[in-house]
């Protein structure tokens, strides 16, 4: 009887741990078909084919239903510490297959931010300029300087801990202001210094924020393309991408031919090294996808798209506070796409 006892025992704790091996078993083939799941509703950023632009009460909701491909949004919704977007916010976009990049100024401070100090208004620091009389509450800033390459490095902290997987870096152009002898500021630089120390800045920032993340960390810098006549390599190689403004269109009206010969050789040089460019025309007057608005925005898509940019016809107001989405045109269909490739040729000999 002994024997045959602890035999059943033995068979027993053997189907036991056969089914603890099973389940197991299963549980990781569980585990790795999320994980597949989650990857495969990752977005290639070598394959981003739209993107949207907002800078007011963007609503994460709203985004993940768009069916853009990436998307720039500020960190807060109205700008403010308090209306800073939640970790599950940022999560919510991604979720939906969206590349989330946070905006960020940083060749002007602005007194709405959360590193804004009131006695500065009175008792400026050194590195803070003038007010910008186009754009009350920002402020030229002495970007080379320490105590705001600080304040930029904390802003980015706040950024990565909500998800974001990139930056949008705005005011990049400012260069240009510190080399104009006309500036009313106190100093003025050569065109080469102020563009080699706001190289010096995205540089440091790409590495900083890299530093701070275990993933790929995207870097896309707007306007001020001129900067790559002072670069040796080393900005083309940390940046992902280009933003840039009014390209084809200043609000409703053409550019003029030449203008936008000169600056497409900056952009075009970018697409050549497999550089994103991401272009957004205020073209939309918000009348609706027909007449002449219709016929506008089509235009400026085509302009961009047959050069390989990623297009944006935003509100012609300027506010950026919606997402702009034309149903089958922004973001574009699959045959939208293939219409304009069967096109290209014609519209690149269009001035």
């Amino acid at each position: 009887m002994v024997p045959h006892a602890l035999q059943r025992k033995h068979y027993i704790a053997l189907v036991i741990l056969l089914l603890i091996t099973f389940s197991f078993t299963f549980y990781l083939n569980e585990l790795n078909f999320v994980n597949f799941n989650y990857r495969s509703r990752e977005i290639d950023f070598s394959k981003v084919n739209s993107w949207g632009y907002q800078l007011q009460n963007a609503d994460p909701n709203q985004i993940a239903d768009s069916g853009f491909d990436l998307v720039v949004i500020d960190y807060s919704r109205d700008g403010s510490e308090s209306s800073e977007y939640s970790y599950e916010d940022i999560e919510l976009i991604k979720d939906a297959g969206i590349i989330p990049i946070a905006y960020i100024s940083i060749g002007e401070a602005e007194d709405y931010r959360f590193y804004w100090r009131d006695e500065w208004y009175s008792n400026p620091p050194e590195w803070l300029g003038n007010e910008n009389q186009e754009w009350e509450g920002n402020y030229a800033v002495r970007y080379w300087y320490k105590d705001w390459r600080d304040i930029i490095f904390t802003y980015i902290d706040k950024i990565i801990s909500q998800g974001f997987m990139g930056l949008y870096l705005d005011k990049v152009d400012e260069f240009e202001y510190w080399s104009d002898p006309n500036n009313s500021e106190s100093i003025y630089l050569e065109e080469r210094d102020a563009a080699l120390k706001m190289i010096n800045l995205i540089t440091d920032i790409a590495e900083y924020a890299r530093s701070r993340v275990t993933h790929h960390f995207y870097i896309i810098p707007q306007n001020g393309e001129r900067i790559l006549n002072y670069d040796n390599g080393t900005l083309l190689s940390i940046i992902d991408g280009w933003g840039v403004e009014d390209l084809f269109y200043n609000g409703l009206n053409k550019n003029d031919g030449d203008e936008i010969a000169e600056r497409i050789t900056y952009f075009d040089k970018l697409v050549s090294e497999h550089k994103k460019v991401f272009s957004v025309d205020y073209v939309d007057d918000g009348s609706g996808f027909v007449g002449e608005n219709r016929k506008r925005i089509n235009d400026y898509i085509d302009k961009a798209r047959s050069r390989g940019y990623i297009p944006y016809a935003a509100r012609s107001d300027r506010m950026l506070d919606e997402l702009n989405v034309i149903n089958g045109v922004q973001p574009p269909s699959i045959l939208a796409i293939q219409s304009l490739e069967s096109r290209k040729h014609i519209l690149l000999a269009t001035p």
